[in-house]
């Protein structure tokens, strides 16, 4: 129509510096004219690629990782990428079943948040050894040699803790993640430190181990107050689990803030909506998946050549109610 190589109209539509501004022109507003797109598969694959990124996590209904996907999706969109989507549910089966059967002839790259008792460590290492880049963000497999985006859990946990200290609690829990997950372990290094720097004895008993949900919250309460020695406050592991404590100190009339002190971590919505309100450490969310996928399209340039990297941000302590003692 336009009486020029289909050459010049690609590189036209490209922006390529070598194409008569005029041109350029004309070939895109007939291309708006026509209601021309792209086809983003048909171009990578004669680029060498398929312009999809693969996209394994827990959870779709979870805060946190909506807040993920929406900087995945962002930064994926804004480079030409698709996204395709597979959701474990937290369960090791059904991530073990999707890491054996992904088809990697259909993806340029997989950015990987496992689930809470993953068992695909050997299948990670297998699809990256057989060139598919992969990176982890936020819940991340230790052993395997990838490139990881997450908060910087250590010091979240540890400020959090010496703000339970600072407001004279003493006697100090933590209702913890599955003990084989990495942020699992820094946030309990960051609770035993913080004990420690106050000259403070960590109670084994005081320490739990268990799922993310509120349920489990409310149960490791329960443990908590079965014991003949009861803690005074509670660092949870993510706010899901914190709530979960505070309905259990609420069946009970324990005055929260005032009596017991409770935090989390995450900054979940809900922590403002609940009464009194709930102390925690913000995650950046949403920069953690905007910069993992970042990470990885780097890595499905550069393929070989790019070495892993880690990537921590930091969070932010956001006191509030829960944790504070005037509250009446």
């Amino acid at each position: 129509m336009l009486n020029i190589s289909i050459s010049t109209v690609s590189r036209a539509l490209r922006d390529a510096h070598d194409v008569n501004p005029e041109t350029r022109e004309k070939v895109l507003q007939l291309a708006k004219e026509l209601d021309y797109k792209p086809n983003f598969n048909a171009s990578g694959l004669a680029g060498g690629g398929t312009r999809n990124i693969g996209i394994i996590l827990p959870f779709i209904t979870n805060y946190y990782f909506s807040m993920v996907i929406t900087g995945i999706q962002e930064m994926a969109y804004a480079k030409g990428y698709n996204i395709v989507l597979y959701v474990t549910n937290d369960s090791p089966e059904r991530e073990l079943d999707v890491v054996k059967n992904l088809n990697t002839q259909n993806l340029d790259g997989v950015l990987v948040s496992v689930c809470s008792d993953s068992a695909a460590n050997c299948n990670f290492e297998r699809i990256i050894g057989e060139g598919t880049p992969v990176v982890f963000f936020d819940r991340v497999l230790g052993g395997v040699d990838a490139s990881r985006v997450v908060q910087d859990d250590y010091n979240g946990a540890f400020e959090a803790v010496e703000h339970l200290i600072q407001q004279g609690f003493t006697r100090i829990a933590h209702v913890a993640g599955p003990a084989d997950l990495d942020f699992t372990k820094n946030r309990l290094a960051g609770y035993l430190d913080a004990l420690e720097k106050h000259d403070m004895p960590a109670n084994p008993k005081w320490i739990i181990h268990s799922g993310f949900s509120q349920a489990h919250g409310e149960a490791d309460l329960t443990s908590l107050f079965d014991q003949a020695e009861r803690p005074d406050a509670v660092f949870a592991v993510n706010d899901r689990k914190a709530i979960g404590v505070m309905q259990a100190l609420r069946a009970r009339d324990v005055a929260i803030g005032r009596d017991f002190g409770v935090i989390g971590f995450t900054n979940d919505p809900m922590s403002t909506i609940i009464s009194p309100t709930l102390s925690t450490v913000a995650e950046p969310a949403y920069e953690v998946g905007k910069l993992s996928c970042e990470l990885l399209l780097q890595h499905i340039v550069r393929k070989s050549n790019f070495q892993p990297r880690e990537i921590v941000l930091p969070g932010m302590l956001i006191p509030r109610e829960s944790t504070l003692r005037t509250l009446r």
